[in-house]
């Protein structure tokens, strides 16, 4: 639509008399230890030229990865003072809610995938020693999670030794 991550060409023609402005790039930097990175950069400098400089500013930026989707990263739309709202528009609709729903897929698709590889590639006793490893008193234990888990299925046993392969 027009409302979203668009500028009208009828801009050209309102500036056309205005003095060019200067372009600032900023590209390609190390997050600092807490994650202030390009974008919470660009949109610093650009508040920060318009309020503190009285300049006329606008900051062009990207939308994120999808990665703060699925929580796996930070949402590159800051989160304390400066910040681009509505965080949800930036962060998922700016290119479309079909990009959202191909992220979505692919995420889940390489879920399948790893686990269909790791059940390929490995024997049911090393996951068996790996989720309930022997402890220092010979014995094994469930954790809550497990408990909750195996009585979802209508397992009804308390002491992973007593568990059979069926």
């Amino acid at each position: 639509g027009p409302h979203k991550a668009k500028i009208s060409l009828d801009v050209l023609s309102r500036l056309k008399d205005s003095q060019n402005g200067n372009y600032v790039l900023v590209t390609g930097i190390t997050p600092t230890p807490l994650g202030e990175g390009k974008s919470t950069t660009a949109i610093g400098l650009a508040q920060s030229l318009g309020a503190h400089l009285n300049r006329k500013t606008f900051a062009c930026i990207r939308q994120p990865s999808q990665g703060p989707t699925f929580g796996i990263k930070g949402g590159a739309a800051g989160g304390g003072y400066s910040q681009v709202v509505p965080m949800e528009d930036f962060n998922l609709h700016l290119t479309g809610d079909i990009h959202a729903i191909s992220a979505a897929n692919n995420l889940l698709a390489a879920a399948i995938d790893t686990r269909m590889f790791h059940e390929a590639t490995q024997r049911d006793g090393a996951l068996f020693n790996r989720l309930c490893p022997v402890l220092k008193d010979g014995s094994r234990k469930f954790s809550p999670i497990m408990k909750n888990r195996i009585a979802k299925l209508n397992i009804n046993k308390d002491d992973p030794s007593t568990l059979t392969e069926e």
